[in-house]
Order: C-alpha cells, then sequence, then structure tokens
C-alpha cells in the first residue's frame, strides 16, 4: 500500500500508537514494588494485592470483547478518547482507595476502559502499513517495550519519593499526555484496502452485527490456526512471566539486583527481535519470520528441558532463555499479523479476539505450573516448549494443507 497520500508522519504516529499500546504495561507493572506497602495500608494479605494482577487481565479482556467491534465501525478518536478518559479517572481514584474491595473494582475499570483505546492500535497500524502489518506491529510493540523495561525501577524510585499513590498520579498523568497527542495528532479512520490494493470503503462494513463480527473471524480455518499458534506462545510467555522469579530468585538465589538484570537482558532479546523482524519481514513475509522464529524455539525451548533436567548451572538457562524469549515475539507478532491481515474491514474484532484467547490461555499459565510444581524449574521449561510445539503444529498444517484451507 502507498502511504505517501497519508497526512501524518510515521515518525510520530508509531511512537503515539506505543504511547496508547504502553498503557497497560505500565498499570501492570509499575506498581509491583509498592505491593507489600499496598497490603499494609489497605489492611490485607499480599496475596489479595496480587490478584488484583488477575483482576485487570479479566477487565481488559472483556473489555476487547465488547470494543473490538465497536472499532471496526465507530469513530477511532471517540474510543481512545473514551478509554484514555476512563483510565485516567479510575487511576486518580484508586490513589484514594481505604480497601482492597475498592482498589480490585478499580482496576477492573481501569483496565476494561483502557482495552477501548488500545483496540484501535492495529487497525491503525494496518491502515498504513497494509500487507506488511507485522514490520508496523513490530515497530510499535518494540517502542512500548520500554515501558515494562523500565516500569519496576521507576515504581521503586516514586516509592523513595512518597507513598504507593504517587504511583498512580504519574500513571493519570502519563495517559493525560498521551490523550493530549492523540487528540492532535491520531487521524481518523483512513479508506480500507484490502490484500490486493482495491478500495474496499464501497462495502458496507456497518451492516454487520456485533455477533456476526465474531463469527467471521472465528470461522476462518487459516485464522483459526494462527489464533492458536498466538496463543500458544502467549501461554509460552505468560508461563515464563509466572515462573521466573521463581527460577532466579528461589531456584539459583540470585539478589534481586541480579534479578532485574536478567529480567532486563530478557526483555532486550523480545526488543531486539521486533527490530530483527522490521528489516526481513518485508521481504521475507511473516509465514517465512513465523517459521524462523518457531525453529529457533524449538531449539532453544528443548535445551532449556535440557538444562532444568540436568540441573545445570545458572549461566546455562540464561543462554536458553534469551533466545527463547526473542523467538517468542516474532511468532507472536507475525502470526497476530497474519490473522489482521485478513480481516481488513473486521480489524478490531480479530484485535478483539486475539487479545480475549491471548489473556485468557494466559492465565492458565499459574494454575497449570502450579499443578505440576516439584520445586524445580523443570515444569516451566516443559510448558514452554510444549506450547512452542503445539503451535509447530498449527503452521505445519497450514504449509502442508494451505490451499485446501484458503478456501475457508
Amino acid at each position: 500500500m502507498n502511504i505517501d497520500h497519508k497526512p501524518i508522519s510515521l515518525k510520530i504516529l508509531m511512537p503515539l500508537l506505543a504511547a496508547i499500546m504502553a498503557m497497560s504495561p505500565l498499570a501492570v507493572d509499575l506498581y509491583l514494588p509498592a505491593m507489600p506497602q499496598l497490603a499494609l495500608d489497605l489492611n490485607t494479605e499480599i496475596t489479595l494485592v496480587q490478584n488484583t494482577l488477575s483482576i485487570y487481565l479479566l477487565g481488559y479482556a472483556l473489555g476487547l470483547i465488547l470494543f473490538g467491534p465497536m472499532a471496526d465501525k465507530s469513530s477511532r478518536r471517540h474510543l481512545v478518547i473514551l478509554g484514555i478518559s476512563g483510565f485516567t479517572f479510575a487511576s486518580i481514584a484508586l490513589s484514594f482507595c481505604q480497601n482492597i474491595e475498592q482498589f480490585l473494582a478499580l482496576r477492573f475499570i481501569q483496565a476494561f476502559l483502557s482495552s477501548a483505546a488500545i483496540v484501535v492500535v492495529p487497525s491503525a497500524i494496518r491502515e498504513y502499513y497494509g500487507k506488511n502489518i507485522a514490520k508496523g506491529l513490530s515497530y510499535v510493540t518494540m517502542i512500548m517495550m520500554l515501558a515494562p523495561l523500565v516500569a519496576p525501577s521507576i515504581g521503586s524510585a516514586l516509592l523513595l519519593l512518597g507513598n504507593w499513590p504517587l504511583i498512580f498520579y504519574c500513571i493519570s498523568g502519563y495517559a493525560i499526555i498521551v490523550m493530549l497527542f492523540a487528540l492532535r495528532f491520531l487521524p481518523e479512520r483512513a479508506n480500507l484496502f484490502n490484500t490486493n490494493g482495491s478500495d474496499l470503503t464501497s462495502v458496507d462494513i456497518k451492516n454487520y452485527s456485533f455477533i456476526e463480527r465474531y463469527a467471521i473471524v472465528l470461522g476462518h480455518k487459516q485464522a483459526r490456526l494462527d489464533l492458536i499458534s498466538s496463543m500458544m506462545v502467549s501461554m509460552a510467555f505468560f508461563a515464563y512471566l509466572t515462573a521466573i522469579p521463581f527460577v532466579y530468585l528461589t531456584v539459583f538465589k540470585v539478589t534481586e539486583l541480579e534479578f532485574s538484570a536478567l529480567f532486563a537482558l530478557n526483555v532486550g532479546a523480545l526488543m531486539s527481535a521486533h527490530f530483527i523482524n522490521t528489516r526481513l519481514v518485508t521481504r521475507k513475509g511473516s509465514r517465512v519470520m513465523l517459521f524462523a522464529g518457531l525453529a529457533v524455539a524449538i531449539l532453544a525451548a528443548s535445551a532449556l528441558v535440557g538444562v532444568n533436567y540436568w540441573q545445570l548451572p545458572l549461566l546455562y538457562s540464561v543462554i536458553a532463555i534469551f533466545p527463547l524469549m526473542g523467538s517468542i515475539s516474532m511468532i507472536a507478532v507475525n502470526s497476530d499479523a497474519l490473522v489482521l491481515t485478513e480481516f481488513a474491514e473486521h480489524s478490531g474484532t480479530a484485535t478483539a479476539v486475539i487479545g480475549t484467547l491471548r489473556f485468557g490461555i494466559g492465565a492458565l499459565a499459574g494454575p497449570i505450573l502450579t499443578y505440576f510444581y516439584d520445586g524445580s524449574a523443570l515444569p516451566f521449561s516443559l510448558l514452554m516448549l510444549g506450547a512452542i510445539l503445539v503451535a509447530a503444529v498449527c503452521q505445519t498444517i497450514i504449509k502442508l494443507g494451505k490451499p485446501i484451507l484458503s478456501k475457508g
């Protein structure tokens, strides 16, 4: 697609879209260092404070279900204003909470409303990049990942300056700044184009009902396999997020400073993979990059299983996890891009399906790891390998049966 006619520079649009997407990572990661203080001030157990993460993910997933189809037919700017405004007011209200029940309710509202803004991002990227949406997604995700990279450190610094409400004041201030830039620079919906470049604006896409939009996305056979691939790598990613504090801090007994450095190293792997994807995906295509990511992931996950089975030193786990995290991000962004490419006129609904399934399957990682807990790092490495192998099977089915699947 030719993007020269677009009225806004990608140098402005991509950071803006990344800033919108970064709201949720900041809301999730910035207050992590404050959890013990929250439990004390709200006179509750730390486990209930930890459950605010699950409540946030639930609210976000349910919000996507509602706002996804709306993004296909409603004003993009109106949804962004609704989402960021709601996120801002909920963030301010959180700083005044007196008990854990209020905190849990407001976390749900904060996440639910924020999804209205975030759900429009992939459709905006698709309008500007067309078939090269994976490149745009990689750019935005690479910038957005700065948020989880620095959020815990910023949260710790804010705690030194004041109490935990200061963290939510800062989150609110960030959201207000993003909304001001969105009001100034975020374009409304551009003309839609299909993958052949022909104009789709003659199609009255607003005639589809809420249920029909989901039926169209979920009824596409090849897209279902790409969705399963995305779900499985999300399972692997959430298995990592759930288990890695235990693995590093308890199994290998590293210090908190060492843990922060190792965690940042793996975020660097994610960002590096997205950078590589932006350089190669326009020439190789999303499907080729997805298979390359799968090949690396299978090798790295198998190595990680071996490292933990034979209980080798920490260095071997670090060496195995680094390429594994990078390859997971490459699989995820390209599988998402392949789904979104199939649904130019239903990109909001497709985004909702991807996000809901991703967070839904991710929520299972914790219970699965708890069930198979044996005091070692082996269960988490086996879960990551198993999830990646399922994704590989899905992609193999697509490769072997593509002429048949494409008719679905």
